[in-house]
């Protein structure tokens, strides 16, 4: 694991945001949630606050210590929104899931490319999809909670020159998801993983959310 931020800044103390929260009922129960994640996990870096919402997401206080972050993600991926940088999912709940308030990059999904691709190869059509979208993941982020094969094809998409902003990678299983993200924290890229089975996609877009919710904080306060 790389040495990780220490934006203290970015923390999140007496105050709360959740851009997902749309009523008082939901925002008080995402408060009370945070607020027991930031007892347990601690609440010192952007990382923490990660960790807090992928534990969260997962109902799990164990995730925290699978996380897995390389090369200042968080950061990364806060300059990445600040391009318009597109959001690039493996499925469709990954797309859903991740806000579409707060940023303006668009939030795309691999299933919308690369049909023909899949069946004439004969692969996963996520795994085809990134392949089909070479050149849009050069600069993007990509965000991977479900499909192991997916996150295999960027990190071979990657070794031959194609840089993203940003990997998001917690796909879950027991074929060949543990080996996929041990392959991403190889990469010389800016990455959130976790180690082993576990993972899936309310990792994934917690993590992709905790993101866009600093980044807009970030934004707010520059506007001061």
């Amino acid at each position: 694991m790389s040495k990780e931020s220490s934006h203290h800044g970015d923390t999140t103390e007496n105050t709360y945001t959740d851009l997902g929260a749309h009523t008082r009922e939901a925002f008080e129960i995402s408060e009370k949630s945070r607020k027991l994640a930031r007892k347990v996990i601690g609440n010192q870096t952007v990382e923490d606050r990660i960790r807090q919402r992928c534990s969260v997401a997962v109902g799990d206080f164990a995730m925290a210590d699978l996380l897995a972050f390389t090369l200042d993600p968080v950061n990364a991926g806060i300059r990445a929104l600040e391009r318009g940088a597109p959001l690039i999912c493996d499925i469709r709940m990954v797309q859903v899931g991740i806000q579409k308030k707060g940023h303006r990059s668009d939030v795309l999904c691999a299933l919308d490319y690369g049909s023909e691709l899949a069946i004439k190869e004969g692969i996963t059509r996520t795994s085809a999809g990134f392949r089909s979208m070479h050149d849009l993941l050069d600069g993007s982020v990509i965000v991977i909670g479900n499909a192991p094969s997916a996150l295999l094809s960027v990190c071979e998409i990657i070794g031959q020159g194609i840089v993203p902003a940003l990997v998001i990678g917690t796909p879950v299983g027991f074929v060949n998801a543990a080996e996929s993200k041990e392959e991403l924290r190889k990469m010389p890229v800016p990455s959130i993983s976790n180690t082993g089975t576990r993972g899936g996609t309310p990792v994934a877009v917690a993590a992709m959310n905790e993101i866009i919710t600093i980044f807009s904080e970030r934004a707010k306060e520059e506007e001061k």
